[in-house]
């Protein structure tokens, strides 16, 4: 905000002091063209007298009367200001102009009561033209200098409102901006909550399951999960992890699943041999396999879940292919697939592409992320 602020006081010094230059500029050429004339200040100082008067104005329109109308929003106090002003610079405009005498004296002949008689018309043919200011007549109260003063005070009013206006708008897009950044940390930090205790309630259900099962792999599971933990304590709240980090994740992370079931549930995995420098979100994928495991294992009926990741021209793209049980794992919990469409908004707005086919066998679900 107070970077804008010198910004605007910026743009209005070099205005004035552009228009404070302009004389002294033009008086220079005037001289340097003609070497029969000398820089003289006098007139220098005269056209700064008159910018002086409107720099005071603009000063108090900048400084006291254009706020209450752009922030305070005051609009009869500031116009009834402006008229007020107005008057008084109308005022001060016509009784300081050097062609209006303050005392004014008809001729002494007409004091007198004597007026010579005019010569015919054919002698005075300027008679005929009613524009033309008689020696006898008073100028007129308001003169074309002070009509094009009052609309220079005018116009400059405007510009002022309309910079005042601009900054504001610019503040007021940079504050919702921030709001906008803020709401979206708070909604992925909100979704992250809901992402982690889910996973450890299924990972925590493998390994109860295979205590009785095998009590060997149990101890190796509780090995594989302490490293889950770790990637997920410490990588799982950050904007994104090394691709390399959240591929071997995934690994462990089916590794682990696949403890738990027999030679009945067919995984397949395939992922690059190697990944490129690139980071992605944690934990963005895994949502999309738990839900395979979740609705796609039977434990009656032969059944499969196939995960495949490839790169692809500075993009990830990832398809998870899973049977249908006629009985669903029952477990609850889960981010959902609303929740996970609502996290790939919030990360990539519009520039993602999630294409889901739900067979009445087959349920597929394909990804395409870019990478950073």
């Amino acid at each position: 905000m107070k970077h804008q602020s010198r910004q605007e006081n910026l743009i209005y010094l070099i205005v004035w002091g552009l228009l404070f230059a302009a004389p002294l500029l033009s008086l220079y050429v005037r001289t340097v063209n003609d070497p029969m004339l000398t820089f003289d200040w006098t007139e220098v100082f005269l056209v700064w007298r008159k910018f002086a008067v409107f720099l005071l104005l603009f000063i108090l329109h900048n400084v006291f009367l254009a706020p209450l109308l752009v922030h305070q929003n005051r609009r009869t106090l500031y116009f009834s200001i402006v008229a007020a002003v107005l008057v008084a610079f109308i005022i001060y405009q016509c009784s300081s102009r050097p062609d209006r005498p303050r005392g004014h004296r008809p001729p002494s002949h007409i004091v007198e009561g004597h007026r010579p008689p005019p010569p015919p018309d054919e002698h005075r043919p300027d008679m005929h033209r009613p524009d033309m200011h008689r020696p006898d007549m008073p100028p007129p109260i308001v003169g074309e200098h002070d009509i094009l003063a009052i609309v220079v005070l005018l116009l400059m009013f405007g510009a002022n409102l309309g910079t005042k206006y601009y900054f504001r708008s610019r503040r007021d897009h940079q504050k919702l901006l921030n709001l906008e950044k803020q709401n979206l940390e708070q909604q992925l930090e909100y979704l992250h909550y809901q992402i982690n205790p889910h996973f450890f309630m299924n990972t925590l259900n493998n390994i109860h399951a295979l205590v009785d099962i095998d009590p060997a792999k149990a101890q190796e599971t509780i090995v594989e999960l302490s490293k889950m933990m770790r990637f997920v304590l410490y990588e799982g709240d950050k904007h994104g992890v090394p691709l390399t980090r959240e591929l071997e994740f995934i690994r462990t992370y089916i590794k682990l699943m696949q403890l738990r079931y027999t030679d009945k549930v067919r995984i397949d995995l395939d992922l690059p041999a190697e990944a490129p420098d690139k980071t992605i979100p944690p934990l963005i994928l895994i949502p999309f396999i738990e839900n395979a495991f979740k609705h796609g294992v039977s434990y009656k009926q032969e059944s499969f879940i196939e995960v495949k990741i490839s790169l692809e021209d500075e993009s990830l793209r990832f398809s998870c292919c899973n049977s249908k049980a006629d009985v669903p794992n029952q477990e609850k919990g889960g981010v959902g697939l609303a929740n996970v469409r609502k996290r790939l908004n919030l990360l990539y707005d519009h520039d993602y592409a999630l294409r889901i086919q739900d067979n009445p066998d087959v349920y597929t679900v394909e990804l395409t992320i870019p990478l950073s």
